[in-house]
């Protein structure tokens, strides 16, 4: 296949690919303001609720490791495609759902459904574009993805303007079926048929297992899902953080999650920017060491001066501007690994930071959400464990003739 160049794709290309990373983010985040309505009809308390996070996060988990594979034996297009057309089922479930067990059932589904053009987003980008060229196309497309948990809670606040809480799962159903309709007119199959794997169960595992073992892949994999947990763990409680802890209302979500993208943004800026003139191993630890001196003034902000705005929302939001230096770089790097089977590789390294994000929601969130202090140090803990997590990878590495395109 032709290889191509971001200065010459197509600005639609770019935004197709954009809002396949976007849907996880929607996915979550715009449900966050109906948090207290929903509690409200289905009378369960905010523990319970974090449940709408979770059941999604973990089913989105369970499939992640099958998307890519699927993607390597049948192609990119088809596997996107179905995906999105049941996840635009799942959320008429979600919307027309009486009770939380029958909600907690359908946003299953929902995150069974959504990796299906997450994940393969990213393989797309590296099958049309190569070193620092896939570098950059993955960082502008990082820049439009991050802003989807800045503007996905603000949606959410204005469609309960409109009507209840369905409405909300109305909208990502219908943003499902435009997204599916733009891949079928814009994104090419990038994966060809003499490329193809064996559409069976035990060459998918074997191709999974070929990823999995490599400890190079695990080490690199580990430290930016640690890291990025250190972000997580502020959207993942986002609920508690902003109502419970910062006093704020359902339409007050923008006031956390506008500065935390904008350092998204402008890491995935940086990285572009960087790329070809940085190598990644610079850059990635330049972002760690950031997000890492972020968390340590995140604490002493938070024992300085407690929930009360800005000073709260200081450190998550310096914390991404490190995380969205790195992430575009070294997800690139993880590709690159596995060239023939890159679905495979995008798989794994998609389900690593779904996992363990969807124990952060479930199970640590709700224990460390007493204060912001608590929060703050939590956030350092899993950042510092990412951070020793590429200091082993630098140190394996570091003869050169074992080095590579990382």
């Amino acid at each position: 296949m032709p290889r191509s160049s971001p200065g010459r794709a197509g600005a639609l290309l770019t935004l197709v690919l954009a809002g396949m990373s976007m849907l996880g983010p929607f996915s979550i985040d715009t449900p966050f303001p109906a948090f207290a309505q929903m509690r409200g009809d289905f009378g369960v308390g905010a523990e319970q609720m974090q449940l709408v996070v979770s059941a999604y996060m973990l089913a989105f988990a369970v499939m992640t490791p099958f998307h890519g594979p699927l993607s390597d034996a049948i192609g990119r297009k088809p596997v996107i495609i179905g995906a999105l057309t049941a996840y635009a089922m799942a959320s008429v479930g979600c919307a027309l759902s009486p009770n939380l067990s029958v909600l907690l059932f359908f946003r299953v589904l929902q995150g069974l459904s959504a990796g299906g053009s997450t994940i393969i987003g990213r393989t797309i980008i590296r099958d049309l574009f190569d070193g620092p060229e896939a570098q950059r196309m993955m960082s502008r497309v990082m820049m439009i993805f991050g802003l989807a948990p800045a503007v996905a809670p603000i949606i959410g606040g204005l469609l309960l303007r409109v009507g209840p809480w369905p409405v909300i799962f109305w909208f990502i159903g219908g943003f499902a079926l435009l997204l599916g309709a733009a891949v079928v007119a814009v994104i090419p199959e990038t994966h060809p048929a003499e490329r193809r794997r064996p559409l069976r169960l035990g060459p998918m595992l074997s191709d999974l297992w070929h990823v999995a073992r490599s400890g190079e892949f695990e080490r690199m994999s580990w430290a930016i899902t640690f890291v990025f947990a250190g972000q997580f763990i502020y959207i993942g409680a986002a609920a508690i953080f902003v109502v419970d802890l910062l006093g704020k209302g359902e339409g007050d979500f923008w006031m956390f999650f506008v500065p935390m993208i904008s350092g998204v943004v402008v890491g995935s800026w940086i990285s572009g920017r960087a790329a070809g003139r940085v190598s990644a191993r610079r850059l990635i630890t330049v972002g760690f060491s950031f997000s890492a001196a972020a968390a340590v003034l995140g604490v002493l902000l938070a024992v300085a001066f407690g929930p009360v705005l800005p000073w709260a929302v200081v450190g998550p939001s310096l914390i991404a501007l490190g995380s969205g230096t790195a992430f575009p770089t070294i997800q690139v790097a993880l590709l690159d690994l596995f060239p023939s089977v890159r679905g495979a590789a995008a798989s794994v390294a998609g389900v690593m930071p779904l996992a363990t994000n969807a124990v952060i929601a479930s199970a640590v969130a709700p224990i460390v959400t007493g204060s912001v202090t608590a929060l703050a140090l939590t956030s350092l803990a899993l950042i510092v464990l990412g951070c020793l997590l590429w200091v082993w990878h630098l140190a394996a590495t570091a003869d050169p003739s074992r080095a590579t395109s990382q």
